[in-house]
C-alpha cells in the first residue's frame, strides 16, 4: 500500500483505485484458478436466513464488531465483493466522499448490520465497511441486530455452502433430533439429507406397524438413533467400512447395500460382514 500524501482528497482517490483494481485482480485470479465463481461475492442475507431457517431476532445496541467478520450484505450484493471492493465505478463520488472526510478527521456515524452466528451483514454503511476494509481498520461501530436461525451457521464461506445448509435444515424438520444426536448428523452431499430422512421415516412406520401406535417425529427421530442409527454404525465402524465417511454417510451406504442383499430390513453380523468384504466399501 503507497504511503499517504497527506491530502485527503487525493488519497482517497488512490484508496478507491487500488480497491477496483484488486477486485479485478481477485475474479481473474479466480477465473485462471478455476475456483467456484462466488467464492469472491457478498454472501446474500436472505438466501442465508433462508437456507438456515429464520427463527426470531433481537437488537444487541451499539457494539465494536471486528471488520474482518462483515461477510455479506442485505441489499448491495452486487457492488462490492467479498472484501467490500468496490466492483463498479459508478461507485467512486459517495466512496471518494466519504473516505476523504474520515481522513480530515470528520466522524462517521455507527453501521447498521444484522448478527447470524459470527458473521456480519451490513444494512446501512456499505460505503463505511469498504473505507474501513481499505484503509486496513480491525474494528468499527455498529448497531447490532441478532439473527437466531434453525440451523447453525458454522461452515458458511460461500454461496455454495447455502445449499447443504438448506438440505441440512429440511432434514432436521422431518428428522427433528436434538443435543449431540444432531450434532452427529453430517453429510458433505446436500442431496444424501433428503434419502437420510426417508429411510428414516421409512423405519419409523416400520416401527410404528410393529407397535400398533402412532409415534411423533421426535419420538421417532429418538429411537431410530438410539435402536437403530448407533447400532448399525458401529457394526459398520468395527469391520473398517468407509473409514473416511461420516457416521452419517456410512449408515446411508450400508443401508442402501444392506437392502441390496438380503431385500429385507434386518440386520446381523453376516450382513455387515459380507459388505465389509467389498472393495468399493473399504
Amino acid at each position: 500500500m503507497a504511503p499517504d500524501t497527506g491530502f485527503p482528497d487525493a488519497d482517497a482517490r488512490h484508496d478507491f483505485d487500488r480497491m477496483r483494481r484488486r477486485a479485478a485482480v481477485a475474479r481473474l485470479a479466480g477465473w485462471i484458478m478455476r475456483q467456484p465463481g462466488d467464492v469472491t461475492e457478498v454472501l446474500p442475507y436472505g438466501e442465508v436466513v433462508a437456507a438456515l431457517g429464520f427463527v426470531s431476532e433481537r437488537a444487541l445496541g451499539l457494539q465494536v464488531i471486528e471488520v474482518a467478520d462483515i461477510v455479506g450484505s442485505v441489499d448491495r450484493t452486487t457492488d462490492f465483493d467479498r472484501y467490500f471492493r468496490p466492483v463498479s465505478p459508478a461507485l467512486r463520488a459517495r466512496w471518494q466522499r466519504l473516505a476523504a472526510a474520515q481522513r480530515r478527521g470528520e466522524s462517521m456515524p455507527p453501521i447498521v448490520v444484522k448478527r447470524v452466528g459470527d458473521m456480519y451483514f451490513v444494512v446501512d454503511g456499505h460505503h463505511r465497511v469498504s473505507i474501513a476494509f481499505a484503509r486496513h481498520f480491525e474494528t468499527i461501530d455498529a448497531y447490532v441486530t441478532e439473527v437466531v436461525t434453525r440451523v447453525s451457521p458454522a461452515g458458511i464461506t460461500a454461496r455454495s455452502d447455502l445449499l447443504i445448509k438448506d438440505h441440512r435444515r429440511l432434514f432436521l424438520s422431518r428428522v427433528p433430533l436434538a443435543g449431540e444426536q444432531r450434532a452427529a448428523i453430517t453429510m458433505r452431499d446436500a442431496w444424501e439429507y433428503s434419502v437420510l430422512a426417508e429411510m428414516v421415516e421409512a423405519w419409523g412406520f416400520r416401527l410404528m406397524q410393529q407397535t400398533g401406535e402412532f409415534l411423533a417425529r421426535a419420538e421417532v427421530a429418538r429411537r431410530w438413533f438410539g435402536e437403530e442409527f448407533l447400532p448399525v454404525v458401529r457394526m459398520a465402524r468395527a469391520a473398517s467400512i468407509l473409514s473416511r465417511a461420516t457416521d452419517a454417510e456410512l449408515y446411508v451406504l450400508v443401508a442402501r447395500e444392506r437392502y441390496r442383499l438380503v431385500r429385507r430390513h434386518v440386520w446381523s453380523e453376516e450382513i455387515i460382514s459380507e459388505l465389509s468384504q467389498r472393495g468399493d466399501l473399504s
